[in-house]
């Protein structure tokens, strides 16, 4: 099972300070992030998208380009390019260049996001939210597979046998579909023959595991073969040297910036309590020390038999020097224990 991280680039104040860090120096400290994520023997560094002032990372491939030229060997992800407003074709070119300066280490994570803010800022109407990804996935697959590329669709201008560069290292370069739990984005992924990424980031992990045996079974329906399936899961959580500061560091500025989505929805606050009940073993959060996650990860392998575990180890700002240790710990003791047991 590949193992690695995933970040939004958090830029929230810190939950006990009340200090913001500059998008200059999240940056700075996201590249010597990614930089020992590489050198501990992590597979893949993530970046999502989001167009929010609390998150610098609205242009994911421009990031993972600066990362390409600190790392040497992990595999670079989007997590996620928001699809659906975005243009295809840059994506694909976009894309195709962090591959080209990784010397093919790039992957595409496509999805519809799970904010809004992008649809009106590039002029979508999101009413035509599922259209718009439809419409747009089938572009970017024409565009992986054919130099030149003829395509027409309703929320774009047709191509005539246009010529699409650069080309990727890869052919194809990798292309993994983001859902969050509906069955007919399980289904299209399978039937398509593309991977799938499950974002799991609360309430039991168990009754996500339906969703995971449609998929397998949607992609043996569609006549593929199953050992070319791969899923990862994508979860939030921390690790420490001790389970207590693990925890001490981690509930803080998740309290906060999930209370601060809960505002934007709808949603209760989340308490202590229930913060307590997701790190149990039967939660969704991987906090604790490096023992508990790897307990965690292997006992979510036995219910999904999945490929591919993402952690996401700020959900809000975290202090550089504690995200530090916690991806050296992921990678020199997490890591080597789960692939180990999996041999």
């Amino acid at each position: 099972m590949q193992l690695g991280l995933y970040t939004f680039v958090e830029a929230t104040p810190d939950a006990n300070s009340r200090d913001v860090i500059s998008p200059e120096q999240r940056l700075a400290n996201l590249m010597e992030e990614a930089a020992l994520a590489d050198e501990v023997g992590l597979d893949v560094f993530g970046v999502g998208e989001h167009h929010r002032p609390d998150y610098v990372a609205s242009t994911p491939a421009v990031v993972l380009a600066a990362v390409a030229m600190r790392t040497r060997r992990i595999r670079l992800t989007s997590a996620v390019t928001v699809l659906s407003s975005d243009d295809p074709v840059r994506v694909f070119q976009e894309y195709s260049t962090v591959d080209l300066l990784s010397h093919g280490r790039a992957e595409i994570m496509a999805g519809r996001g799970s904010f809004i803010e992008s649809f009106p800022l590039f002029g979508y109407d999101l009413h035509d939210y599922d259209a718009l990804f439809s419409e747009k996935l089938e572009l970017l697959l024409k565009l992986r597979a054919n130099e030149r590329v003829t395509w027409q669709g309703q929320h774009r201008a047709p191509l005539t046998d246009q010529p699409v560069y650069p080309r990727p290292v890869q052919a194809p370069i990798p292309l993994w579909i983001a859902v969050g739990g509906t069955p007919e984005s399980v289904v299209r992924a399978a039937t398509l023959g593309l991977p799938m990424a499950l974002a799991i980031i609360g309430g039991s992990p168990e009754r996500f595991k339906p969703l995971v045996d449609l998929y397998r079974a949607s992609w043996v329906k569609a006549g593929h073969d199953l050992d070319t399936l791969e899923v990862s899961i994508n979860s939030h959580g921390f690790i420490a040297d001790s389970a207590r500061v693990a925890v001490e560091a981690a509930f803080p500025p998740f309290m906060t910036q999930m209370a601060k989505i809960g505002r934007e929805r709808g949603w209760p606050a989340p308490t202590r309590q229930q913060f307590a009940a997701e790190i149990s073993r039967p939660g969704a959060l991987f906090v604790g020390d490096p023992q508990q996650v790897i307990d965690k990860i292997l006992w979510e392998h036995e219910l999904f038999g999945h490929t591919r575990f993402l952690l996401q180890l700020s959900v809000g700002t975290m202090p550089h020097d504690k995200m530090l240790r916690a991806i050296e710990l992921y990678g020199t003791v997490v890591a080597p224990a789960v692939r180990k047991a999996l041999r």
